[in-house]
Protein backbone atom coordinates (compact mmCIF):
# COMPACT_ATOMS: atom_id res chain seq x y z
CA UNK A 1 0.00 0.00 0.00
CA UNK A 2 1.28 3.42 -0.97
CA UNK A 3 -0.32 5.24 1.93
CA UNK A 4 2.25 6.14 4.56
CA UNK A 5 1.21 5.78 8.18
CA UNK A 6 1.37 9.48 8.78
CA UNK A 7 0.69 10.93 12.22
CA UNK A 8 -2.83 12.01 11.40
CA UNK A 9 -5.20 12.62 14.24
CA UNK A 10 -8.45 10.63 13.88
CA UNK A 11 -11.50 12.80 13.23
CA UNK A 12 -13.72 13.56 16.18
CA UNK A 13 -16.71 11.98 14.42
CA UNK A 14 -15.61 9.38 11.90
CA UNK A 15 -17.78 8.04 9.11
CA UNK A 16 -17.63 4.51 10.58
CA UNK A 17 -18.91 5.71 13.97
CA UNK A 18 -21.64 7.87 12.44
CA UNK A 19 -22.91 5.11 10.15
CA UNK A 20 -22.78 2.62 13.03
CA UNK A 21 -24.88 4.94 15.20
CA UNK A 22 -27.40 5.50 12.41
CA UNK A 23 -27.67 1.78 11.63
CA UNK A 24 -27.99 0.89 15.32
CA UNK A 25 -30.65 3.55 15.77
CA UNK A 26 -32.62 2.24 12.81
CA UNK A 27 -32.14 -1.36 13.94
CA UNK A 28 -33.21 -0.54 17.50
CA UNK A 29 -36.33 1.30 16.32
CA UNK A 30 -37.21 -1.56 13.97
CA UNK A 31 -36.70 -4.19 16.69
CA UNK A 32 -38.67 -2.11 19.21
CA UNK A 33 -41.56 -1.68 16.82
CA UNK A 34 -41.44 -5.40 16.00
CA UNK A 35 -41.38 -6.22 19.71
CA UNK A 36 -44.38 -3.99 20.41
CA UNK A 37 -46.34 -5.52 17.56
CA UNK A 38 -45.45 -9.07 18.61
CA UNK A 39 -46.22 -8.36 22.27
CA UNK A 40 -49.60 -6.89 21.34
CA UNK A 41 -50.45 -9.76 19.02
CA UNK A 42 -49.27 -12.30 21.64
CA UNK A 43 -51.44 -10.68 24.30
CA UNK A 44 -54.51 -10.65 22.08
CA UNK A 45 -53.95 -14.24 20.93
CA UNK A 46 -53.39 -15.48 24.49
CA UNK A 47 -56.46 -13.61 25.71
CA UNK A 48 -58.60 -15.08 22.95
CA UNK A 49 -57.30 -18.56 23.74
CA UNK A 50 -58.14 -18.11 27.43
CA UNK A 51 -61.57 -16.75 26.51
CA UNK A 52 -62.19 -19.67 24.19
CA UNK A 53 -61.10 -22.10 26.94
CA UNK A 54 -63.39 -20.37 29.44
CA UNK A 55 -66.36 -20.56 27.07
CA UNK A 56 -65.71 -24.26 26.42
CA UNK A 57 -65.46 -24.90 30.18
CA UNK A 58 -68.66 -22.95 30.77
CA UNK A 59 -70.52 -25.08 28.22
CA UNK A 60 -69.30 -28.29 29.81
CA UNK A 61 -70.16 -27.08 33.31
CA UNK A 62 -73.58 -25.92 32.11
CA UNK A 63 -74.31 -29.37 30.72
CA UNK A 64 -73.16 -30.93 34.01
CA UNK A 65 -75.41 -28.81 36.26
CA UNK A 66 -78.53 -28.87 34.09
CA UNK A 67 -79.97 -32.07 35.74
CA UNK A 68 -79.26 -30.60 39.16
CA UNK A 69 -81.33 -27.53 38.31
CA UNK A 70 -84.22 -29.68 37.11
CA UNK A 71 -84.17 -31.75 40.31
CA UNK A 72 -83.34 -28.69 42.49
CA UNK A 73 -80.27 -30.42 43.93
CA UNK A 74 -78.38 -27.42 45.30
CA UNK A 75 -75.86 -29.53 47.21
CA UNK A 76 -74.77 -31.46 44.14
CA UNK A 77 -74.56 -28.22 42.15
CA UNK A 78 -72.40 -26.65 44.86
CA UNK A 79 -70.10 -29.67 44.88
CA UNK A 80 -69.82 -29.46 41.11
CA UNK A 81 -68.91 -25.78 41.28
CA UNK A 82 -66.26 -26.41 43.93
CA UNK A 83 -64.75 -29.16 41.81
CA UNK A 84 -64.72 -26.80 38.84
CA UNK A 85 -63.03 -24.10 40.95
CA UNK A 86 -59.74 -25.96 40.69
CA UNK A 87 -59.03 -23.81 37.61
CA UNK A 88 -56.23 -21.54 38.75
CA UNK A 89 -57.51 -18.33 37.18
CA UNK A 90 -61.16 -18.72 38.29
CA UNK A 91 -62.45 -15.87 40.43
CA UNK A 92 -66.21 -16.60 40.70
CA UNK A 93 -68.75 -18.99 39.28
CA UNK A 94 -72.47 -19.27 39.99
CA UNK A 95 -75.59 -20.90 38.67
CA UNK A 96 -78.80 -18.85 38.48
CA UNK A 97 -82.37 -19.77 37.83
CA UNK A 98 -84.17 -18.19 34.87
CA UNK A 99 -85.69 -15.57 37.18
CA UNK A 100 -82.21 -14.48 38.41
CA UNK A 101 -82.22 -16.32 41.73
CA UNK A 102 -78.80 -17.71 42.68
CA UNK A 103 -78.99 -21.51 42.74
CA UNK A 104 -75.31 -22.27 43.54
CA UNK A 105 -72.28 -20.02 43.93
CA UNK A 106 -68.49 -20.20 44.43
CA UNK A 107 -65.94 -17.39 44.61
CA UNK A 108 -62.26 -17.05 45.41
CA UNK A 109 -61.15 -15.26 48.52
CA UNK A 110 -61.33 -11.51 48.29
CA UNK A 111 -63.96 -11.50 45.52
CA UNK A 112 -67.05 -9.63 46.70
CA UNK A 113 -68.40 -8.19 43.48
CA UNK A 114 -71.70 -9.92 42.47
CA UNK A 115 -72.15 -11.62 39.12
CA UNK A 116 -75.12 -10.70 36.97
CA UNK A 117 -76.68 -12.97 34.42
CA UNK A 118 -78.23 -11.87 31.17
CA UNK A 119 -81.92 -11.96 30.76
CA UNK A 120 -83.11 -15.40 29.67
CA UNK A 121 -84.56 -13.91 26.47
CA UNK A 122 -81.15 -12.49 25.52
CA UNK A 123 -79.40 -15.79 26.08
CA UNK A 124 -82.07 -17.65 24.24
CA UNK A 125 -81.42 -15.54 21.17
CA UNK A 126 -77.59 -15.27 21.27
CA UNK A 127 -76.44 -18.38 23.10
CA UNK A 128 -73.19 -18.06 25.05
CA UNK A 129 -71.98 -14.51 25.70
CA UNK A 130 -68.67 -13.12 26.99
CA UNK A 131 -67.09 -9.86 28.09
CA UNK A 132 -63.37 -9.17 28.36
CA UNK A 133 -61.86 -6.41 30.46
CA UNK A 134 -58.27 -5.52 31.28
CA UNK A 135 -58.01 -7.59 34.45
CA UNK A 136 -60.75 -10.23 34.04
CA UNK A 137 -63.21 -11.85 31.65
CA UNK A 138 -66.81 -12.98 32.19
CA UNK A 139 -68.77 -15.70 30.38
CA UNK A 140 -72.55 -16.22 30.43
CA UNK A 141 -73.66 -19.66 29.28
CA UNK A 142 -77.31 -20.85 29.11
CA UNK A 143 -78.15 -24.06 30.98
CA UNK A 144 -80.55 -26.12 28.82
CA UNK A 145 -82.17 -29.44 29.15
CA UNK A 146 -83.77 -30.75 25.96
CA UNK A 147 -83.56 -27.28 24.39
CA UNK A 148 -85.38 -25.73 27.34
CA UNK A 149 -83.65 -22.93 29.25
CA UNK A 150 -83.49 -23.98 32.90
CA UNK A 151 -80.84 -21.53 34.14
CA UNK A 152 -77.78 -19.43 33.52
CA UNK A 153 -74.13 -20.22 34.33
CA UNK A 154 -71.89 -17.21 34.98
CA UNK A 155 -68.13 -17.37 35.56
CA UNK A 156 -65.36 -14.81 35.96
CA UNK A 157 -61.68 -15.55 35.35
CA UNK A 158 -58.60 -13.41 36.13
CA UNK A 159 -56.19 -12.32 33.39
CA UNK A 160 -53.29 -11.90 35.88
CA UNK A 161 -51.55 -15.08 34.76
CA UNK A 162 -51.86 -13.96 31.16
CA UNK A 163 -50.35 -10.60 32.01
CA UNK A 164 -47.55 -12.23 33.95
CA UNK A 165 -46.76 -14.61 31.10
CA UNK A 166 -46.76 -11.79 28.56
CA UNK A 167 -44.57 -9.67 30.88
CA UNK A 168 -42.12 -12.54 31.36
CA UNK A 169 -42.03 -13.20 27.66
CA UNK A 170 -41.52 -9.48 26.99
CA UNK A 171 -38.67 -9.31 29.51
CA UNK A 172 -36.91 -12.23 27.87
CA UNK A 173 -37.54 -10.67 24.45
CA UNK A 174 -36.13 -7.30 25.57
CA UNK A 175 -33.05 -8.99 27.03
CA UNK A 176 -32.53 -10.90 23.78
CA UNK A 177 -33.12 -7.71 21.81
CA UNK A 178 -30.49 -5.82 23.83
CA UNK A 179 -28.08 -8.71 23.37
CA UNK A 180 -28.73 -8.78 19.64
CA UNK A 181 -28.23 -5.01 19.42
CA UNK A 182 -24.85 -5.37 21.14
CA UNK A 183 -23.89 -8.18 18.78
CA UNK A 184 -25.15 -6.14 15.84
CA UNK A 185 -23.16 -3.10 17.06
CA UNK A 186 -19.96 -5.13 17.14
CA UNK A 187 -20.72 -6.68 13.78
CA UNK A 188 -21.61 -3.32 12.22
CA UNK A 189 -18.34 -1.82 13.41
CA UNK A 190 -16.34 -4.64 11.88
CA UNK A 191 -18.35 -4.80 8.66
CA UNK A 192 -18.47 -1.05 8.11
CA UNK A 193 -14.82 -0.63 9.02
CA UNK A 194 -14.00 -3.22 6.37
CA UNK A 195 -16.45 -1.78 3.84
CA UNK A 196 -15.40 1.83 4.43
CA UNK A 197 -11.68 1.10 4.71
CA UNK A 198 -10.88 2.41 1.19
CA UNK A 199 -12.82 5.62 1.88
CA UNK A 200 -11.17 6.13 5.29
CA UNK A 201 -7.72 5.53 3.77
CA UNK A 202 -8.57 7.99 1.00
CA UNK A 203 -9.50 10.58 3.64
CA UNK A 204 -6.23 9.99 5.56
CA UNK A 205 -4.28 10.21 2.30
CA UNK A 206 -5.91 13.54 1.45
CA UNK A 207 -5.11 14.83 4.97
CA UNK A 208 -1.48 13.68 4.64
CA UNK A 209 -1.09 15.34 1.23
CA UNK A 210 -2.69 18.56 2.52
CA UNK A 211 -0.15 18.70 5.37
CA UNK A 212 2.99 17.40 3.67
CA UNK A 213 2.38 18.63 0.08
CA UNK A 214 3.64 15.24 -1.13
CA UNK A 215 1.79 14.54 -4.38
CA UNK A 216 3.74 11.35 -5.16
CA UNK A 217 1.43 9.27 -2.94
CA UNK A 218 -1.36 7.15 -4.47
CA UNK A 219 -4.55 5.62 -3.09
CA UNK A 220 -4.93 1.84 -3.09
CA UNK A 221 -7.83 0.54 -5.20
CA UNK A 222 -9.48 -2.49 -3.57
CA UNK A 223 -12.66 -2.94 -5.60
CA UNK A 224 -14.10 -1.64 -8.85
CA UNK A 225 -17.02 0.07 -7.12
CA UNK A 226 -17.92 3.73 -6.56
CA UNK A 227 -15.11 4.21 -4.03
CA UNK A 228 -12.68 2.43 -6.36
CA UNK A 229 -13.60 4.77 -9.21
CA UNK A 230 -13.26 7.73 -6.83
CA UNK A 231 -9.77 6.50 -5.89
CA UNK A 232 -8.85 6.19 -9.58
CA UNK A 233 -9.94 9.77 -10.27
CA UNK A 234 -8.12 10.94 -7.13
CA UNK A 235 -4.93 9.21 -8.30
CA UNK A 236 -5.29 10.81 -11.74
CA UNK A 237 -5.66 14.21 -10.09
CA UNK A 238 -2.56 13.58 -7.94
CA UNK A 239 -0.61 12.55 -11.04
CA UNK A 240 -1.61 15.74 -12.87
CA UNK A 241 -0.72 17.84 -9.82
CA UNK A 242 2.63 16.04 -9.50
CA UNK A 243 3.43 16.67 -13.18
CA UNK A 244 2.28 20.27 -12.90
CA UNK A 245 4.34 20.71 -9.71
CA UNK A 246 7.42 19.24 -11.41
CA UNK A 247 6.94 21.54 -14.40
CA UNK A 248 6.43 24.50 -12.09
CA UNK A 249 9.54 23.59 -10.07
CA UNK A 250 11.57 23.26 -13.27
CA UNK A 251 10.23 26.58 -14.51
CA UNK A 252 11.02 28.26 -11.20
CA UNK A 253 14.54 26.82 -11.25
CA UNK A 254 15.04 28.12 -14.78
CA UNK A 255 13.67 31.52 -13.77
CA UNK A 256 15.91 31.51 -10.70
CA UNK A 257 18.95 30.65 -12.79
CA UNK A 258 17.98 33.30 -15.31
CA UNK A 259 17.47 35.79 -12.50
CA UNK A 260 20.87 34.99 -11.05
CA UNK A 261 22.39 35.29 -14.51
CA UNK A 262 20.70 38.64 -15.08
CA UNK A 263 21.80 39.75 -11.63
CA UNK A 264 25.38 38.76 -12.41
CA UNK A 265 25.15 40.59 -15.73
CA UNK A 266 23.64 43.61 -14.02
CA UNK A 267 26.55 43.70 -11.56
CA UNK A 268 29.32 42.76 -13.98
CA UNK A 269 31.33 44.87 -16.39
CA UNK A 270 30.89 43.35 -19.86
CA UNK A 271 34.41 44.23 -21.05
CA UNK A 272 36.72 43.38 -18.15
CA UNK A 273 34.55 40.94 -16.19
CA UNK A 274 35.04 43.01 -13.03
CA UNK A 275 32.09 44.12 -10.87
CA UNK A 276 30.56 47.34 -12.16
CA UNK A 277 29.54 50.63 -10.52
CA UNK A 278 26.14 49.26 -9.36
CA UNK A 279 27.80 46.38 -7.53
CA UNK A 280 30.45 48.72 -6.14
CA UNK A 281 27.85 51.02 -4.57
CA UNK A 282 26.15 48.14 -2.75
CA UNK A 283 29.42 46.63 -1.53
CA UNK A 284 30.71 49.99 -0.33
CA UNK A 285 27.58 50.51 1.77
CA UNK A 286 27.82 47.00 3.19
CA UNK A 287 31.50 47.18 4.12
CA UNK A 288 31.09 50.64 5.64
CA UNK A 289 28.28 49.29 7.86
CA UNK A 290 30.49 46.39 8.97
CA UNK A 291 33.35 48.78 9.58
CA UNK A 292 31.25 50.98 11.84
CA UNK A 293 29.59 48.05 13.65
CA UNK A 294 32.83 46.14 14.31
CA UNK A 295 35.12 49.14 14.77
CA UNK A 296 37.43 47.98 11.97
CA UNK A 297 39.63 49.98 9.63
CA UNK A 298 38.90 49.94 5.89
CA UNK A 299 40.14 51.89 2.89
CA UNK A 300 38.86 52.94 -0.52
CA UNK A 301 41.15 53.42 -3.54
CA UNK A 302 40.07 55.52 -6.50
CA UNK A 303 42.23 54.47 -9.48
CA UNK A 304 42.52 56.42 -12.72
CA UNK A 305 44.68 55.27 -15.66
CA UNK A 306 47.26 57.69 -17.03
CA UNK A 307 47.49 58.40 -20.80
CA UNK A 308 44.49 56.21 -21.63
CA UNK A 309 42.89 58.90 -23.81
CA UNK A 310 46.15 59.13 -25.76
CA UNK A 311 46.09 55.35 -26.39
CA UNK A 312 42.51 55.51 -27.65
CA UNK A 313 43.26 58.42 -29.96
CA UNK A 314 46.49 56.94 -31.35
CA UNK A 315 45.72 53.22 -31.56
CA UNK A 316 41.93 53.02 -31.58
CA UNK A 317 39.24 51.82 -29.23
CA UNK A 318 39.93 48.12 -29.81
CA UNK A 319 43.45 48.50 -28.49
CA UNK A 320 42.09 50.63 -25.69
CA UNK A 321 39.74 47.82 -24.73
CA UNK A 322 42.66 45.37 -24.69
CA UNK A 323 44.56 47.77 -22.45
CA UNK A 324 41.64 47.90 -19.99
CA UNK A 325 41.40 44.09 -19.91
CA UNK A 326 45.15 43.71 -19.30
CA UNK A 327 45.15 46.37 -16.57
CA UNK A 328 42.19 44.58 -14.91
CA UNK A 329 44.07 41.27 -14.92
CA UNK A 330 47.20 42.84 -13.45
CA UNK A 331 45.36 44.65 -10.66
CA UNK A 332 43.25 41.58 -9.85
CA UNK A 333 46.43 39.57 -9.41
CA UNK A 334 47.87 42.17 -7.05
CA UNK A 335 44.99 42.55 -4.57
CA UNK A 336 44.01 40.34 -1.66
CA UNK A 337 41.26 37.69 -1.96
CA UNK A 338 38.83 39.63 0.23
CA UNK A 339 39.39 42.96 -1.56
CA UNK A 340 36.74 44.18 -4.02
CA UNK A 341 38.07 45.59 -7.33
CA UNK A 342 35.46 47.28 -9.55
CA UNK A 343 35.43 49.18 -12.83
CA UNK A 344 33.40 52.34 -12.43
CA UNK A 345 33.46 53.23 -16.12
CA UNK A 346 35.92 54.40 -18.78
CA UNK A 347 39.42 54.22 -17.31
CA UNK A 348 38.27 54.63 -13.68
CA UNK A 349 38.51 51.80 -11.12
CA UNK A 350 37.77 51.49 -7.41
CA UNK A 351 39.14 49.09 -4.81
CA UNK A 352 37.51 48.38 -1.43
CA UNK A 353 39.97 47.19 1.24
CA UNK A 354 38.11 45.75 4.27
CA UNK A 355 39.57 44.57 7.59
CA UNK A 356 42.88 46.42 7.45
CA UNK A 357 45.30 45.93 10.34
CA UNK A 358 46.76 49.41 9.75
CA UNK A 359 47.08 52.16 7.14
CA UNK A 360 50.49 50.97 5.93
CA UNK A 361 49.00 47.85 4.38
CA UNK A 362 46.72 49.97 2.14
CA UNK A 363 49.60 52.25 1.15
CA UNK A 364 51.80 49.27 0.25
CA UNK A 365 48.96 47.79 -1.84
CA UNK A 366 48.48 51.12 -3.65
CA UNK A 367 52.13 51.15 -4.62
CA UNK A 368 51.93 47.50 -5.71
CA UNK A 369 49.02 48.32 -8.03
CA UNK A 370 50.89 51.23 -9.53
CA UNK A 371 53.97 49.06 -10.13
CA UNK A 372 51.86 46.27 -11.68
CA UNK A 373 50.27 48.66 -14.18
CA UNK A 374 53.62 50.32 -15.06
CA UNK A 375 55.20 47.01 -16.17
CA UNK A 376 55.83 47.26 -19.92
CA UNK A 377 52.60 46.49 -21.80
CA UNK A 378 52.93 45.58 -25.49
CA UNK A 379 49.78 45.27 -27.60
CA UNK A 380 49.77 44.78 -31.40
CA UNK A 381 53.53 45.33 -31.44
CA UNK A 382 53.30 48.71 -29.72
CA UNK A 383 54.29 49.64 -26.16
CA UNK A 384 51.40 51.24 -24.32
CA UNK A 385 52.33 54.32 -22.22
CA UNK A 386 49.88 53.34 -19.47
CA UNK A 387 50.23 54.19 -15.80
CA UNK A 388 47.93 54.43 -12.76
CA UNK A 389 47.21 57.21 -10.27
CA UNK A 390 45.63 56.25 -6.94
CA UNK A 391 43.67 58.24 -4.40
CA UNK A 392 43.40 56.59 -0.96
CA UNK A 393 40.85 57.35 1.80
CA UNK A 394 40.24 55.55 5.11
CA UNK A 395 37.06 54.83 7.08
CA UNK A 396 36.22 55.88 9.66
CA UNK A 397 39.26 58.19 9.81
CA UNK A 398 38.42 60.26 6.72
CA UNK A 399 34.69 59.57 6.38
CA UNK A 400 32.00 57.20 7.60
CA UNK A 401 29.54 57.59 4.74
CA UNK A 402 29.84 56.19 1.22
CA UNK A 403 29.53 59.48 -0.67
CA UNK A 404 31.94 61.31 1.60
CA UNK A 405 34.49 58.47 1.45
CA UNK A 406 34.26 58.31 -2.37
CA UNK A 407 34.72 62.09 -2.63
CA UNK A 408 37.73 61.94 -0.31
CA UNK A 409 39.42 59.25 -2.41
CA UNK A 410 38.56 61.15 -5.60
CA UNK A 411 40.15 64.35 -4.24
CA UNK A 412 43.18 62.34 -3.17
CA UNK A 413 43.48 60.91 -6.70
CA UNK A 414 43.47 64.40 -8.23
CA UNK A 415 46.10 65.43 -5.71
CA UNK A 416 48.23 62.53 -6.94
CA UNK A 417 47.64 63.66 -10.57
CA UNK A 418 48.90 67.11 -9.67
CA UNK A 419 51.92 65.50 -8.02
CA UNK A 420 53.02 63.98 -11.31
CA UNK A 421 50.89 60.84 -11.92
CA UNK A 422 51.94 57.20 -11.43
CA UNK A 423 51.79 57.74 -7.72
CA UNK A 424 49.27 57.71 -4.88
CA UNK A 425 48.13 60.21 -2.30
CA UNK A 426 46.02 59.66 0.74
CA UNK A 427 43.14 61.91 1.68
CA UNK A 428 43.70 64.79 4.00
CA UNK A 429 41.13 65.54 6.70
CA UNK A 430 38.58 67.94 5.33
CA UNK A 431 38.90 66.74 1.67
CA UNK A 432 35.40 65.16 1.68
Amino acid sequence: MNLVNAAVLPPADSLVKRLTRLNLRLLSMTMLLTFLLLATVTWYVARERQLHSAELSARLLANSVSPMLVFADRIAAQVELEAFSRRSDLLQVQVQLPDGTVFAHWQAEGQAAPLHALAPAGLARTGIRSSVGWSALEVWAPVRLKDELVGVLVLRESLASLHLSVLLLSTVAIALMVLMILVAWRGLVLVQRSALRPLVELSHLAEHIAQERDYSKRATIYRRDEVGRLSERFNEMLKRIEIWQADLRHQLEQEHEAGQKFQRLAHKDALTGLPNRLYFQGELQRHLALCVDHGELMALMFIDLDNFKKVNDQYGHEVGDEVLCEVSRRMSAAVRSRDVLCRLGGDEFALILPELPDEAVAEQLAQRLIDAVRVTMTISGAVMPIGATVGLAFAPLDASEATALLNASDHAMYAAKRAGKNTYRRAQHGMA
